[in-house]
């Protein structure tokens, strides 16, 4: 995301049992069912698609181990293979569908192009959904699109700097993509905290198109605290690698500048028990990967959506000094209530 958009630790085999009984009935035999739908879980063969390889990721690849398992499905897959190029992720999809992969959660590469992608999967009644990123725009033509607000997460992430540099000063915002939908997003919900303030702080300059990797996010944090370290009364990142460049950088430098990071590396979780990073907002990675099998799975059975491309928010949360040692207990319980929202909400099943 980022391309962050953005858990090292999945659920627990209790969780996802009920994960894997909890939930609509089946259409009957003698029903007309969706495209997509009449499949048994055996017959359903997850692949979970980002658009390249991340740290954010990683845990799509544990859960999709434990969602085949607790599911019992006919198979689930993981495949950061495409090397954030959206012809390249085109022709995995096409290559996992050839292999017999019938439902898929993706993280589209480009967000402008990616519904072309869904309509074509859909065309062949495949179950699909937007993980961790939405289309841009107002149109999602996948199944579902479960992806951390990351507007909201921004805001959220702003003003807890806010409030950590004490009402008022100069911040910086550190972040990925340019032109991906999801920063777009995390500038304007940076711009809504900021000017709640009423002028008491400003955000003297924003740093885009250094998520690449972390090397690049280490060169943009070195050069900026070199040039302004002295004006700069915090940071916000909103991208994975920034968030841990920035974690590294103003620690080394000794300057009294306040971090407020995303995302859980241990970089990050280590200065906020040393008091190095004020906190962080850290995202449900995992939570995306197993409602999204799972929601992939009743979709395959014969479900289908209340309200088609549907965005849902995957939950994002505070952490500071005073949760560090416990926020898995929030973040375990917002994925319990995303597949209850399913179940209870946003599938329809018959």
């Amino acid at each position: 995301m980022k391309r962050s958009p953005f858990l090292r630790l999945g659920l627990g085999a209790a969780a996802l049992g009920l994960l894997a009984t909890a939930g609509c009935t089946k259409k009957a035999d003698n029903e007309d069912t969706a495209a997509a739908g009449g499949k048994t879980a055996d017959q359903v063969r997850v692949a979970l698609v980002p658009g390249g390889a991340h740290p954010y990721f990683q845990p799509w690849k544990t859960a999709a181990g434990e969602a085949k398992s607790e599911l019992k499905l006919g198979d689930a897959t993981f495949n950061e293979t495409s090397g954030w190029d959206q012809t390249k992720q085109n022709d995995v999809i096409k290559s996992l569908a050839a292999q017999g992969y019938n439902a898929f959660g993706i993280f589209g590469v480009a967000p402008e192009n990616i519904n072309s992608t869904f309509e074509d999967l859909k065309r062949q009644g495949f179950a699909v959904g937007s993980l961790a990123s939405c289309p841009a725009g107002d149109v999602n033509k996948a199944d579902f699109c479960l992806s951390t607000d990351t507007g909201e997460a921004a805001y959220k992430a702003t003003k807890a700097a806010i409030e950590a540099i004490g009402g008022k000063g100069n911040l910086v915002h550190l972040t990925g993509n340019k032109v991906d939908s999801n920063t777009q997003r995390r500038i304007a919900g940076v711009d809504k905290a900021v000017g709640e303030t009423g002028g008491q702080v400003k955000v003297i300059q924003v740093v885009t198109d250094i998520d690449t990797d972390l090397q690049t996010a280490q060169k943009a944090v070195a050069d900026l605290l070199a040039a302004k370290g002295t004006q700069i009364n915090g940071i916000v990142t909103t991208a994975y690698n920034p968030a841990v460049a920035a974690a590294e950088g103003v620690k080394q430098a000794k300057l009294p500048i306040k971090v407020i990071a995303i995302d859980d590396d241990k970089t990050i979780l280590d200065g906020i028990k040393d008091g190095s990073v004020s906190g962080t907002v850290l995202q449900n990675p995992t939570g995306q990967a197993l409602v999204g099998s799972y929601a992939l799975l009743k979709l395959s059975e014969g479900c289908t959506m209340a309200q088609p491309g549907v965005v849902v928010d995957s939950g994002s949360f505070i952490v500071t000094k005073a949760n560090v040692d416990n926020y898995e207990t929030d973040r375990k319980a917002k994925t319990d209530e995303l597949r209850s929202a399913f179940d209870g909400q946003y599938l329809t099943c018959k």
